[in-house]
């Protein structure tokens, strides 16, 4: 196989570009990396593609290396033949080589290896030929032996019988012919165990789909429900086509003594080998592609949660809500340091309101807090009726944020948080995570384990190690996107950085705190184990302001600096021109970029890329997104009538609809017919999490707390 062709083909690319990628990806290039500065060699694919082509790559590879081995192990049982051959390099899956070797593969003891043991192949292999002109016992009759226990002609005939059922099974073509029409006309039914007891799955008590047109979210359903033991769950398959279909292929001439015993040993063959067995494959495809389109859309909401802006410049008080045990308040400074914790009981059982209104407004004034960061968690909306209660007692204005607080529990009793806060309990970790979650989501979220961070669906119950891997893979790129200043991003943010390992993140911040604050970008040569190559993957995604250098402050790569340099020259300015913000509009400068780029001795996408940059060193690639909604008023469930419209934020993006923070304890859902008027396969076609939408509500239900939204507002 042409793995590069292939490549190219499924990824809707040029044979060349998948050609670089390939070789810069052997070469031990991160993505960020090639997706960043190697935009020349690869055509500008960007990461989620270079990921995508990863992926295949490896798979494709692992594909032709079963390859091989297939074929040295049928060659070695002297059984492999020049057509046998071909239609193994021909397969394009592992499932196909799979089948090819079925009949090869080395067997544990099977009903048809013990007779074959007892001598019956050969009668088995005269029942397949159709051309007894006498009766099937008399034929057996042979080979009755009792030191082989073949005691009858009937013992006899069942062996054969067994020879010729596993014969089937093993065929390629069948099992591709009942795999692919299950596919299409198969369905799934499911039924509960107990029809009477209550549970999140009663939808599927009695529910049946056809196997080509189920939700990738139906089937994780059923999964979980059938492995808490409440659901029973079948696969109905078109039996009376594909016995038919086998009968054809297997019974080429009507012979009275055989054709009725043939009959039989098909439907044996299918109900007892080929239909479990298919089965098992259908549904765990079934449930791979579910569990692949889960992990994209887990994917696309934390790379949008991630990107969230910051809020910046803004002294933030972290407030972890909680009943029995106080609400756990942290205030953070303008740059992340915690400046003072306390746990305040404002809420039931202890009611301590006025205590805790008094020692609020101590703080507001003491520290100049600006905004309040609210956890969404248990008892958050007694506390945002304090928090609205007291805006209007104080004169120093300050509006609050509830954050989606996922995570952040995780996060608080990890060793992480321990290292980082040694003299906090968890509550006091967590209002200090809390508070900068709304600071800097991504530098505050890059701590916690993605699967822990809430925007997914049925995460627990999917291929961990996939899931993990595409979530790195996301929160890398959000990183690398973004870039991290050098001298104060933790060892969590710096481990994301391309070409940076935990152990080296690790080494860095350990020089920083020996050396003192980096200078130059050359310096990270100077961190143990950081060699060239690391350094080539991690230093433009590094950030120096105020060093020496002013390009360290830019992701201009250190490759280019001297391209850089020659461009200011020519255009009339120099490196102090950077930090003074004057070389806004630069680009208009330039007549003929394809000349500049070969005067240069770059590539022009490489001189484009130098060219923004340097007219707006370290943009921020989130200030693009919206900001999270500062709320001055509390609301609540009951206050919704049908027809009032707000403006809300989207929590999670699932297959079947969006949830979306409207600012009462619940989230309300928008079913994915009522978000757009068109039509949509997905909800990620129109909306993504962290966006700021115009909701109208349809239905609320206090009892079921359930909130029912469109966004298909009439002007």
């Amino acid at each position: 196989m042409d793995i590069i062709a292939k490549l190219a083909e499924e990824l809707k690319i040029k044979k060349d570009q998948a050609k670089a990628a390939v070789e810069l990806i052997d070469e031990g290039n991160t993505i960020p990396f090639i997706a960043r500065y190697r935009k020349e060699a690869t055509g500008s694919l960007d990461d989620e593609v270079l990921r995508n082509l990863n992926e295949r790559l490896a798979y494709l590879r692992n594909l032709e290396e079963k390859k091989e081995q297939v074929i040295s192990s049928i060659e070695e049982q002297g059984k492999l033949t020049d057509e046998l051959k071909e239609q193994i390099l021909a397969a394009q899956t592992l499932v196909a080589v799979e089948d090819l070797y079925r009949p090869y593969r080395p067997k544990r003891r099977t009903r048809a290896t013990i007779a074959k043991e007892k001598g019956l192949e050969p009668l088995a292999n005269l029942i397949l030929l159709q051309l007894l002109d006498h009766s099937l016992e008399q034929e057996a009759a042979a080979y009755i032996d009792s030191e082989k226990e073949v005691n009858t002609a009937e013992e006899a005939i069942a062996g054969a019988c067994d020879i010729i059922a596993e014969g089937i099974s093993d065929e390629a073509e069948y099992r591709t012919y009942v795999r692919e029409l299950t596919m299409q006309t198969g369905k799934i039914i499911s039924t509960a165990k107990d029809p009477k007891a209550e549970s999140v799955y009663e939808m599927y008590y009695e529910f049946e789909e056809s196997v080509s047109k189920i939700a990738g979210h139906r089937i994780l359903a059923l999964n979980r429900g059938e492995a808490e033991k409440v659901l029973t769950v079948k696969l109905e398959t078109p039996e009376d086509r594909i016995l038919q279909y086998l009968e054809k292929k297997i019974i080429v001439r009507d012979n009275p003594h055989t054709t009725a015993v043939l009959k039989e040993t098909i439907e044996d063959s299918y109900k007892r080998l080929i239909e479990p067995s298919i089965e098992r494959e259908v549904r765990n495809e079934l449930t791979e592609k579910a569990e692949e389109s889960a992990i994209s859309v887990f994917g696309k909401n934390l790379h949008q949660l991630l990107m969230q802006p910051p809020i910046s410049n803004q002294v933030v008080l972290g407030w972890d809500p909680a009943f029995r045990t106080g609400c756990k308040l942290a205030v953070v400074d303008a740059t992340g340091k915690v400046l003072d914790t306390t746990v305040i009981y404002p809420t039931a059982p202890q009611n301590k309101v006025s205590e805790s209104k008094a020692l609020l407004k101590k703080w507001l004034e003491k520290y100049g807090i600006s905004l309040i960061s609210l956890g969404n968690g248990t008892a958050s909306r007694e506390s945002e009726a304090i928090i609205v209660e007291l805006r209007k007692e104080v004169n120093q204005p300050f509006s609050y944020v509830i954050v989606n607080e996922a995570g952040a529990s995780v996060y608080s009793a990890s060793k992480l948080a321990t290292e980082e806060f040694p003299n906090f309990d968890v509550g006091q970790r967590s209002a200090a995570s809390i508070a900068r979650r709304i600071q800097d989501p991504l530098a505050e979220l890059v701590k916690i384990d993605p699967k822990s961070i809430g925007v997914g669906q049925y995460q627990h119950d999917m291929n961990q190690k996939k899931l993990s891997e595409a979530l790195s893979g996301v929160v890398e790129d959000c990183v690398n996107k973004v870039g991290v200043d050098l001298n104060t991003a933790s060892g969590s943010l710096l481990s994301y950085i391309s070409g940076i390992s935990k152990p080296i993140a690790k080494n860095i911040v350990a020089f920083r705190e020996e050396n003192g604050r980096f200078h130059s970008r050359s310096q990270l040569l100077k961190v143990a184990k950081l060699g060239p190559k690391a350094y080539q993957q991690c230093a433009g995604f590094m950030r120096i302001l105020d060093g020496k250098n002013p390009l360290d402050q830019t992701s201009v790569h250190p490759e280019s600096y001297d391209a850089a340099k020659q461009l200011l020259s020519r255009l009339g300015y120099d490196l102090k021109d950077i930090r003074q913000g004057k070389l806004k509009g630069i680009s208009k400068q330039l007549q003929d970029i394809k000349q500049v780029a070969k005067d240069l001795g770059v590539g022009e996408i490489t001189l484009t890329d130098i060219v923004k940059e340097l007219e707006k060193p370290a943009r921020d690639p989130r200030d693009e997104m919206p900001l999270p909604i500062l709320r001055t008023d509390v609301l609540e469930m009951k206050d919704l009538t049908p027809g009032m419209k707000l403006k809300g934020t989207v929590r999670n993006v699932i297959d079947f609809g969006v949830f979306v923070d409207i600012g009462v304890h619940q989230d309300g859902l928008v079913h994915i017919s009522q978000i757009c008027n068109r039509f949509i396969k997905h909800p990620l076609e129109a909306v993504s999490v962290g966006d700021v939408v115009d909701v109208e509500v349809m239905s609320v239900d206090l009892q079921k707390k359930r909130i029912q939204l469109t966004m298909k507002c009439k002007a």
